[in-house]
């Protein structure tokens, strides 16, 4: 079960766990579930082979889902990109907005089809967990509109244009597996667990359950079994392939250093293993183990392309060092040479073609000669054009500026030697901040009142609001008790408000509740001021309309008087709440806000949009600094999530009474 990726991929140090096509069916099982009515808000590139969708519900958390060449998974983790993908921008092209309507195995192969539909299209992304794995866009035809490896071999090809053609099927599908298909053991003389484990396709490990479960040793010969060991057999591997399919684990993670795993249920006496550690599920496991292979797999990437531009910087500072150091031995060497025969003047020489003159060339590497027709002094391989007609002293004064003239050679090599340096200790600095930037949020658990419009008043009470039509219509159904007080604004288009578990003395509440409802309402918007809010009891709200008559989604019959509120300004805060060790963002009226906030930001109509604006008010939120790593946290979609529809602008920011 355990593979080494091919370098090109993967450094050759990381080890990769790949899924078994039957852990592949109980993963497909469970998110088909969990994704069902879910649609695609975003898609991310992780790294070059692996995906991260973003899933939206109206009424359900959001989910992260990650798509990788060895395997897809519902993930806890966001991880930062490590690297480009090349498929996101095409994925993105036809897949955001779309509902996954069917997730789908190719048998018990390691091949999934996954189903997009919206928009009177229909798109199918495959993904082949196995060998390097592939993740491949098709039309619903199968006709191939993207891919991440093409593919050229004897018995397929996959490129752009063609249609999607699946390798050949690797026989026997387990998942299926009948009494007759393990008496075939008969007719073969291998040794129990390795037929079992060829025959099956299925990991070692899976094999050797099968075996022991069965009694059997697993290196008794096939066509020595028994028909009761072959009834054993069967019985053990449809045993131990229902347990994997139908989620009925108890699984644990092996943390070992060459062979990691996940295993969904116990092998063998898991009392012995000191390296598996128990996790809640399966899922979480593999998605914890997963996760980490990926920040592993960005962190080396990140370090081998530094690693390699260090080296070539530091082999480049090496020759200059070596060029400075022969420069000056070349510089020397030719002044030495000048002095030499400066002083042989002094003894009553005249001629640089004295013959007494060439031993004392040579004491210095040096010698005279003649290149077509030309009189040169070489010294140390530095030849040095002089006109032996010359004076001995002419020629000395030319060695001496020959000499300098060298060294100021130097001054240039230094230029470009700084210029090496500095690149370096940048290149070191930038792979230091890569490797630190490679990190992931762990995706917390959110409250269920946070798929709604929220906020505590300062009262203490809780107010939840519905965002769109379909929100509007869950607060009403799913959410309204008997003691709650029911708000909405006098205006086409407001949202419907519930203060939880209030009392008509709760006026602080009542007030506050009244104002967010018109804030978040078109009011906001349009930049109407003045309106009124009203609020009704429970008993007054009718979910259905009178017969033959028709009331649109979201939307409700109030029976009865109502209790009008004046509302006069439109002004919000976000406000930064801690709960239970955690961090939400809360946006209600100011004075809610300010009282239960540890930081707060004010906001009024008109400015920038929605999406311009989160990024101001993140940057607002990050000069608090005593939560700066927190902030820092929360992504930008959290914070349009919590705005108002329309532009904004920012009025004031300061610590709420939380703070103190």
């Amino acid at each position: 079960m355990v593979a080494i990726v091919k370098v090109n991929q993967w450094p050759e140090e990381l080890v990769i766990m790949t899924l078994a096509g039957i852990e592949l069916r109980y993963l497909i099982t469970e998110m088909n579930t969990q994704v069902k009515d879910y649609y695609v808000s975003n898609i991310y590139g992780i790294s070059r082979t692996s995906l991260l969708f973003k899933l939206h519900h109206s009424e359900k958390p959001d989910l992260l889902v990650m798509f990788s060449t060895f395997g897809l998974w519902v993930t806890g983790i966001k991880i930062n990109q490590m690297e480009e993908n090349r498929l996101v921008k095409r994925l993105r092209n036809d897949l955001l907005r779309s509902k996954i309507t069917e997730i789908k195995q190719l048998g018990s192969e390691r091949i999934v089809y996954v189903t997009f539909s919206g928009f009177d299209q229909e798109f199918i992304l495959v993904g082949e967990f196995f060998g390097d794995g592939n993740i491949i866009l098709c039309n619903k035809e199968m006709k191939i509109l993207s891919l991440l490896h093409s593919i050229d071999v004897r018995h397929r090809k996959l490129a752009v244009g063609l249609d999607y053609v699946p390798p050949p099927s690797s026989g026997l599908n387990v998942l299926d597996v009948t009494r007759e298909n393990i008496e075939e053991i008969k007719t073969s003389s291998a040794p129990v667990v390795r037929w079992v484990g060829r025959t099956l396709g299925l990991p070692g490990k899976y094999a050797e359950e099968i075996v022991r479960a069965s009694n059997l040793n697993p290196d008794k010969l096939g066509n020595t079994i028994s028909d009761k060991e072959i009834d054993d057999i069967f019985q053990a591997t449809k045993n131990l392939i229902d347990k994997i399919i139908t989620g009925n684990h108890d699984a644990y993670i092996i943390r070992d250093v060459k062979n990691p795993d996940v295993i969904p249920v116990p092998l063998g006496d898991m009392s012995q293993r000191h390296n598996a550690v128990k996790v809640s599920s399966f899922m979480e496991g593999l998605d914890s183990l997963f996760s980490e292979n990926l920040l592993e797999h960005g962190k080396s990437s990140q370090s081998t392309t530094a690693n390699q531009k260090i080296v070539e910087l530091e082999h480049k500072l090496e020759e200059q060092n070596k060029a400075i150091l022969l420069v000056k031995e070349r510089s020397n060497a030719i002044s030495s040479v000048a002095k030499a025969i400066l002083e042989m003047s002094y003894t009553g020489i005249t001629s640089i073609e004295d013959p007494s003159i060439q031993p004392l060339l040579e004491k210095y590497n040096a010698h005279t000669a003649r290149e077509s027709g030309i009189f040169l002094i070489n010294i140390i391989g530095e030849k040095i054009k002089v006109d032996p007609q010359s004076s001995i002293q002419a020629i000395a004064s030319s060695l001496f500026n020959e000499s300098k003239k060298q060294m100021r050679a130097t001054d240039t090599i230094n230029v470009e030697k700084k210029k090496t340096e500095k690149s370096l200790e940048l290149v070191k600095k930038q792979a230091s901040i890569a490797q630190d930037s490679i990190v992931f949020a762990v995706q917390k658990k959110k409250e269920w009142f946070e798929r709604y419009r929220w906020f505590i008043t300062s009262d203490g009470r809780l107010a939840i609001g519905g965002r769109d039509s379909s929100s509007n219509s869950a607060v009403i159904r799913k959410h309204l008790n008997k003691n709650d007080m029911v708000f909405h604004a006098e205006i086409v288009g407001s949202p419907f408000f519930l203060l939880r578990e209030s009392k008509e003395g709760d006026l602080a509440s009542v007030k506050e509740v009244s104002q967010a409802t018109v804030c978040f309402s078109r009011a906001w918007k349009a930049g109407i001021y003045g309106l009124n809010a009203y609020w009704v009891k429970p008993e007054q709200i009718k979910t259905a309309a009178p017969s033959g008559q028709f009331i649109a989604k979201g939307s409700f019959i109030v029976e009865g008087s109502r209790n009008f509120v004046q509302v006069t300004t439109l002004q919000l805060a976000i406000g930064l709440y801690e709960k239970d060790e955690s961090y939400l963002l809360m946006c209600g009226t100011p004075q809610a806000i300010k009282k239960n906030c540890i930081y707060y930001i004010t906001i009024e109509p008109s400015g920038v949009d929605m999406a311009e604006f989160a990024k101001k008010v993140k940057l607002e939120f990050m000069k608090f600094k005593d939560k700066e790593d927190i902030v820092k946290a929360i992504s930008i979609d959290d914070f349009t999530r919590v705005l108002p529809t329309g532009e904004s602008h920012i009025v004031e920011a300061g610590h709420g009474e939380a703070y103190y």
